[in-house]
C-alpha cells in the first residue's frame, strides 16, 4: 500500500485534502458541498462526541433534539442574524414531486407551493427559542440547560472536506438564565471546556479569546473562541460559545415571573463545536507519513501484525496474542490483531502508520522463540523489543507518553510562531513570509480592521483572555491601544 502523500512542504492543502482521503477519514459525495464520512473518520467523530457528552453533562446539561426546518418567518425575527445567515440558506419552497407530462423525469409540482418557505436549519436559535417561549414561565424554570447533537446546512460554494462543506454534523448548546451573570459565567465556562478537550484529548494547544464586533457570532453581544494553529501557519477556529444577551429572548418574547412577581426577559447562550475538529486533528499532528492520532481519539490504539510463513507459524503466533489482546482490552485499551492473510505485513505497517494507529506491535517466530514484541510507535517512528512480560505495562505508558509528546510538539510549534510586532510594515513581513499568530496593537475600529484584512488577509483571531494590559499605538493608525490582539490568516 504505497501512501504516495504529497509532502506538506511542497503543498500543504493538497496534503490535506489526500491524507484525508486516503486515510478513510472522508470523501466527497454525490451532493456538491458534502462529504461522507467514513466508518474510520467517524469513529474518531463517536470518540470526540463521547468525551464532550461526557464533560457537558457533568455541567448539568442535558440532550434534546429540535426540528431540522425553522419557518422563514423565525429567521428575520432577530435582524442581525438573519443577516449573518441569509446569504448561506438552503430553502424548502414545495412539499411534492411529479411525473413531467412529456415522460422526461420527475419535476417539482408547482401546485405543491409550501404556504410558508422553511429554512434548512443553518443553526438552532430561532426554533429552540420559539419553544422556549412555552417551557418558560417562571424563575423556577430556569436555568434550561439544553445541548443538541445534529447536523446543519451552510450553503458554501468552495468547500474542503471537514474544514467547510455544505452539510456538517456538530453539537450546539443553547441556555436560558435568570440573569446576566449567570449566562456571561455559562459562555465563559463553556469555552474553557473546549479548551480542555481541545488540548486534555485533541493534542490540540489553543488560545482563549473573545472576538471583535465584526467577527462575534450573528447576533451576540459576546463571543469567546478557542483558536488552534496549524502546521502551514494558519489559524483555525476550533470552538466558539455566545453570550446572546437578552436578544432572542426580546426577539420571541421569552419572560419569567421573578421573585418578586416582576416580569423579566431571560439571558442566553448558545455554544458549538463540530467536524471541523477532524481538521484540526489532521492538519495539527499529521505528518508526511499520514495521520498521527492522539491515542484518547485514536479508534485503533494499538495494532498487532504477525509476521509468519505458514499457517503452523501462524497458529502460534495467535496462541500467544490472543490473550494479550484480551488483557489490553480488560484495561480499556483498543487493540485490533489484524492476521489477514490477503495483505503482507509491509502493507499492513504503511496502512496503520498512514491511519495514525498510536503503536504497533509486530511479532514474528524470532519473536516467538526469544519472548519478545518489535514495537513501534507512529509519532517518532521510532522501534524497540519489549520482553512480552512487560509488553502490557509498556503498551500502557507508550499511550500516555505519545499523548503528551504530540502536544508538546504543537505547543512548541505554536510558541515559535507568535510573534510581537509593533509596526505595519514588519506585520505585512511577518504575515506574509512567517505565518503564525501576529500579537499587534490595534486602535479598536472597524475600519481599521477591514484595512488590515483587505490589505493582508489576517484577521483578528481573538484579543487573549487574561492578557497583561499594555499601553501601546495601533501599528497602522498610531491612534492609542490598551493591549495586543492576535492576527493570523485563517481557515
Amino acid at each position: 500500500m504505497g501512501k504516495n502523500l504529497t509532502s506538506r512542504a511542497e503543498d500543504y492543502s493538497k496534503w490535506y485534502n489526500e491524507l484525508v482521503v486516503k486515510s478513510d477519514l472522508a470523501e466527497n459525495s454525490g451532493v456538491r458541498g458534502c462529504m461522507v464520512i467514513k466508518p474510520y473518520g467517524y469513529a474518531i467523530w463517536e470518540k470526540m462526541q463521547a468525551q464532550l457528552d461526557k464533560m457537558f453533562k457533568e455541567t448539568g446539561h442535558e440532550n434534546a433534539y429540535f426540528p431540522l426546518f425553522i419557518p422563514k418567518s423565525y429567521l428575520s425575527k432577530e435582524a442581525s442574524h438573519v443577516e449573518g445567515f441569509a446569504k448561506e440558506c438552503a430553502v424548502v419552497t414545495h412539499y411534492r414531486l411529479k411525473n413531467a407530462e412529456d415522460g422526461s423525469g420527475i419535476v417539482v409540482d408547482e401546485d405543491a407551493k409550501l404556504e410558508e418557505e422553511l429554512i434548512v436549519r443553518p443553526t438552532s436559535e430561532t426554533i429552540i427559542w420559539d419553544t422556549y417561549r412555552r417551557w418558560v414561565q417562571s424563575y423556577r424554570d430556569l436555568p434550561i440547560l439544553v445541548n443538541q447533537w445534529a447536523n446543519v446546512v451552510r450553503w458554501e460554494m468552495r468547500t474542503r472536506l471537514f474544514l467547510r462543506t455544505a452539510e456538517f454534523l456538530w453539537q450546539e448548546g443553547h441556555t436560558a438564565h435568570a440573569t446576566k451573570e449567570e449566562a456571561l459565567e455559562e459562555a465563559e465556562q463553556m469555552m474553557h471546556i473546549y479548551a480542555e478537550f481541545a488540548e486534555s484529548y485533541m493534542g490540540v494547544p489553543v488560545i482563549k479569546g473573545t472576538k471583535t464586533e465584526s467577527e462575534r457570532f450573528a447576533g451576540a453581544e459576546e463571543t469567546y473562541c478557542i483558536e488552534a494553529l496549524m502546521q502551514d501557519g494558519k489559524a483555525l477556529q476550533a470552538g466558539t460559545s455566545h453570550f446572546l444577551g437578552q436578544n432572542f429572548a426580546k426577539a420571541f418574547d421569552v419572560k419569567f415571573a421573578t421573585k418578586e412577581g416582576n416580569q423579566e426577559y431571560v439571558w442566553a447562550t448558545s455554544w458549538g463545536v463540530s467536524t471541523r475538529l477532524m481538521g484540526a486533528l489532521v492538519m495539527t499532528h499529521g505528518d508526511d507519513n499520514g495521520l498521527v492520532l492522539p491515542p484518547k481519539l485514536a479508534p485503533i490504539q494499538v495494532v498487532i501484525v504477525p509476521i509468519y510463513k505458514g499457517l503452523d507459524q501462524l497458529d502460534a503466533i495467535s496462541e500467544k496474542v490472543e490473550p494479550l489482546v484480551k488483557e489490553l482490552r480488560s484495561k480499556g485499551i483498543s487493540v485490533k490483531y489484524d492476521k489477514r492473510d490477503t495483505h503482507k505485513p509491509g502493507f499492513k505497517f504503511n496502512e496503520y502508520e498512514l491511519k495514525g494507529v498510536p503503536i504497533r506491535l509486530a511479532v514474528g517466530q524470532r519473536d516467538l522463540e526469544n519472548g519478545t514484541y518489535e514495537v513501534a510507535r507512529r509519532d517518532t517512528l521510532t522501534k524497540e523489543t519489549v520482553k512480552a512480560e512487560e509488553i502490557v505495562e509498556k503498551v500502557a505508558s507508550l499511550l500516555e507518553d505519545i499523548q503528551e509528546n504530540i502536544y508538546n510538539k504543537a505547543l512548541d510549534f505554536r510558541k515559535k510562531h507568535i510573534t510581537e510586532v509593533d509596526t505595519y510594515e514588519d506585520f505585512k513581513k511577518v504575515i506574509e513570509e512567517k505565518g503564525g499568530f501576529v500579537s499587534a496593537h490595534w486602535d479598536g475600529t472597524a475600519e481599521t480592521e477591514d484595512k488590515i484584512k483587505e490589505e493582508t488577509k489576517a484577521t483578528i483571531r481573538c484579543i487573549p483572555l487574561g492578557a497583561q494590559k499594555e499601553e501601546g499605538k495601533c501599528m497602522v493608525t498610531g491612534k492609542p491601544s490598551e493591549q495586543r490582539v492576535l492576527f493570523a490568516k485563517a481557515y
